[in-house]
């Protein structure tokens, strides 16, 4: 059932149809799909958003790991539609040739198999035969079918003559043994290894959560068996790269930052001044997501480059009209406590109204507002810890940074 999730119904009516189709189907499996394109591209084609694939060369061991994984999994409670992706008991009719007995009637394996598939399907899926209408010109396709009613039963099929063209018939149990089987409904193949999938939806928790929980999860299932290995697929794998190149964008808008503000400043020392107030945002993030019980994800990453950027922008308003102070021929004590006095409102302006904006979203009160509750926080935690830090730190700083800089622009005296 594929339910998108822009509805603000559709995680209350997905429970309701869980319960409505287990009570009213005991033993069914109930999944659901995500219906947009977009999650189907970060999942990669996979039909959930959790899916933990068991790689291996012997399939009955894939299955007996991934068995134990799906009974940790099952402990968590966020998890939905918890379940196989192959289905291992499928039922099958095994016809075993005996190629002795079916020599002396003069039978082949291929003579067995072309009288036997026009009893089970059609015998269109072993020759292709075609008539064509001389008076329309019209092409037919022949085939060969038993009636469905004749082959009922293994019983039925043991009757099914088979023989050689031109040749006396016989039955299929004098040159053959048919018995009632099982067979895994679908063999995965990655890298030629057999793969045991196990797919889940989430509810009411975010991606970076559910793969933190998981990890805990797969590590009690103890380690795999040899040859057996286990990794991650769906939308944790891009969660993961994702993150990765959050971290790497982060350091590098620092380092873009800092080159900028040198070559705008045309100062190391001011550039160094105004990036020192980065490590009090990350502080303020990793404090208000500790105190918040959150963790660090995108949303939470996305929170904390938005907070480093307004902190630096605080940061560049107070130093420039400290340095602007200075130049005036001011003490730089005295030109660090007018520039901090005359900002003093627009940074605490600036600041308050980020924070109080973000206190919904932080609250997460509205329908899926836990996915988005991490960014929200990270600004505000540091947001507050880095307005306290431009307002007394970055004074402090600048002034012993620049106590005995010049007043004159090196621009100008080359």
């Amino acid at each position: 059932v594929s339910v998108k999730n822009e509805t603000p119904r559709g995680e209350f009516l997905r429970e309701r149809l869980r319960g409505a189709l287990t009570e009213e189907l005991p033993g069914s499996q109930v999944s659901f799909e995500e219906a947009d394109i977009v999650s189907q591209v970060l999942s990669f084609g996979a039909p959930t958003p959790i899916e933990v694939a068991v790689t291996g060369t012997n399939l009955q061991d894939d299955y007996q790991y991934a068995e134990k994984l799906q009974q940790q999994m099952a402990q968590l409670p966020f998890l939905r539609d918890l379940q196989m992706a192959q289905e291992r008991n499928y039922p099958t009719v095994d016809i075993n040739i005996d190629r002795d007995r079916a020599g002396q009637f003069g039978l082949t394996m291929a003579d067995v198999v072309r009288s036997v598939v026009p009893a089970t399907s059609s015998s269109r899926y072993t020759e292709a035969n075609y008539w064509r209408d001389p008076v329309s010109g019209n092409g037919f396709q022949i085939q060969v079918q038993l009636p469905q009613n004749r082959v009922q039963s293994v019983d039925d099929l043991n009757v099914v003559p088979v023989m050689k063209n031109g040749s006396s018939p016989t039955y299929l149990d004098n040159v053959a043994a048919v018995k009632l089987g099982t067979m895994p409904g679908i063999v995965e193949r990655n890298n030629g290894q057999r793969v045991v999938s196990l797919t889940a939806n989430l509810h009411g928790i975010t991606l970076s959560d559910a793969k933190m929980k998981l990890d805990d999860a797969l590590a009690k299932a103890g380690a795999p068996p040899r040859g057996v290995s286990v990794k991650y697929r769906g939308q944790i794998p891009p969660l993961q790269e994702t993150i990765s190149g959050l971290r790497v964008g982060l350091l590098l808008a620092v380092v873009v930052i800092f080159l900028l503000l040198a070559a705008n400043f045309q100062s190391v020392r001011l550039a160094l001044s105004i990036i020192l107030t980065i490590p009090a945002v990350l502080c303020g993030v990793i404090l208000m997501l500790r105190v918040t019980g959150t963790t660090l994800n995108i949303e939470s990453f996305m929170g904390a480059i938005m907070a480093v950027g307004i902190a630096v922008a605080n940061s560049i308003l107070m130093v420039s009209f400290v340095e602007r102070f200075r130049r005036e021929g001011r003490p730089v004590f005295e030109a660090t406590q007018d520039g901090a006095t005359s900002r003093l409102r627009a940074i605490l302006m600036t600041a308050a109204a980020m924070i109080f904006g973000m206190i919904p979203m932080a609250i997460g009160f509205a329908e899926g507002g836990s996915l988005t509750a991490p960014l929200g926080r990270a600004v505000i935690g540091g947001l507050i810890l880095s307005t306290f830090a431009t307002l007394t730190i970055l004074p402090s700083i600048y002034a012993i940074l620049q106590g005995r800089a010049s007043v004159t622009s090196p621009s100008l005296n080359p």
